[in-house]
């Protein structure tokens, strides 16, 4: 049960930071619940380095989303040093 209510908070959770973060979202569902749990780790990460949370608290939807909202800032970043500005397109692009 625990594992699926990480993946259920980590998909909101990054949904919640695709909706709050302007322009244009590379990836799809996957990256979207990839960001949201590894938000969600984040997280946790640092509530409990900083004392916020107990020795096995959880983070919420709210800073599962912050915290999914700061990887998607990075994910844009490395897209963007790449190069890569058709990742999450709908397929190649094909010229006539």
């Amino acid at each position: 049960m625990g594992l699926i209510w990480t993946l259920i908070v980590g998909l909101v959770a990054g949904a919640l930071a695709k909706l709050a973060m302007p322009g244009r979202d590379p990836g799809g569902i996957g990256t979207t619940l990839a960001l949201g749990v590894g938000g969600s780790l984040l997280a946790s990460f640092f509530g409990r380095a900083t004392h916020l949370y107990a020795a096995g608290g959880r983070a919420g939807i709210i800073t599962s989303a912050i915290g999914a909202f700061v990887l998607l800032g990075i994910y844009r970043v490395i897209l963007r040093r790449r190069g890569d500005t058709t990742h999450g397109t709908h397929g190649p692009s094909v010229r006539a």
